[in-house]
């Protein structure tokens, strides 16, 4: 039976597919020339990240598939619903990455409260000219330390992020519509564990009261963060987004940098995503990332065996 990872699996996810006898497709096929692809290798299992959609079109167009499979969390590039009506099995993987994504998620803050970002595009070109400039520049940071966090969305990535910011010694709030309340437990590498306890706030509260703001939250019809959530927010706010373009209006945000309301942002995702606008590229409160989230090794080995183990239990 052959599977088609149209955009990429890892080494391990390999090895346990054909070990359990299944042939294994790395070819990226475009696609607009998917569907003829899968027809025409008989492919019965798609699996696909965030770059290859499977909608109704591509669901009606290839009777042989029995299931397709997303590596990682959010399946907004997949018509869930409608393929599951069709008798398919759609999978994912949404706790495999989610401690990559937390990491990432600091390490847009850490550069942000330190102005790394910037540092690092201005130190190859000036560095050897005005390294007192930028020292003076750069100096004015600020520590997260003490600092509260305010988690949008509180699932799997969202408790992730607060057990690192409990670790740093933030104070986390959080706001999420289907989650009243959640216990955090934070495991240490002598086996110690702290467990913390946090019920949902609402969001007006989150907006003023945090001095950093993180989304992690799925693709919305209308922007999580706009021009009226933004007001809301204390002066020199930082933001992070790191879940999916479109939940914060890019056009609010650079003129809340530029006006100085917010003080930087961490962006992992974008609007236009694959082509992010230049001014968001340009700016230098921004801190940016190419929607690089679950892109460790590690949560790459995660996501390729627990698809595989999916696909096991269900086609053996």
């Amino acid at each position: 039976m052959n599977i088609l990872a149209n955009d990429g699996i890892s080494q391990s996810g390999i090895n346990a597919l054909e070990d359990a006898g299944f042939k294994v497709i790395t070819t990226k096929v475009a696609q607009e020339q998917l569907i003829n692809y899968i027809n025409e290798n008989d492919v019965a299992v798609l699996l696909v990240r965030s770059a290859t959609t499977a909608r109704k079109d591509l669901i009606d167009a290839c009777p042989g598939l029995k299931i397709i499979g997303r590596g990682g969390v959010g399946m907004d590039n997949i018509d869930v619903e409608y393929a599951r009506e069709k008798g398919l099995k759609v999978i994912n993987t949404p706790a495999a990455s989610s401690a990559s994504v937390a990491e990432l998620v600091f390490a847009h803050l850490f550069g942000g409260v330190r102005f790394l970002h910037d540092a690092n595009r201005n130190m190859p070109l000036e560095g050897d000219t005005k390294f007192k400039v930028l020292k003076k520049n750069y100096a004015a940071g600020s520590e997260l330390r003490g600092k509260t966090i305010g988690i949008v969305g509180f699932g799997r990535i969202g408790q992730e992020v607060a057990k690192i910011a409990l670790g740093c010694g933030m104070k986390v709030i959080f706001s999420d519509m289907y989650v009243d309340e959640a216990t955090i437990k934070v495991d240490f590498f002598d086996g110690q564990r702290v467990t913390f306890n946090f019920d949902s706030v609402p969001m007006s509260k989150l907006l003023k009261e945090s001095h950093f703001i993180t989304l992690h939250v799925p693709a919305q019809k209308e922007y999580v963060i706009g021009v009226n959530e933004i007001g809301q927010m204390r002066d020199g706010v930082g933001i992070v987004n790191a879940a999916r373009g479109g939940v914060i209006d890019e056009v609010a945000l650079l003129d809340a940098l530029d006006k100085g309301k917010v003080a930087f942002a961490g962006l992992d995702v974008f609007e236009k995503e694959p082509t992010p606008e230049i001014k968001i590229l340009m700016n230098e409160k921004v801190s940016l990332s190419p929607h690089i989230g679950a892109a460790t090794r590690e949560a790459q080995d995660r996501i390729g065996t627990e698809l595989a183990e999916q696909i096991k239990s269900i086609l053996k």
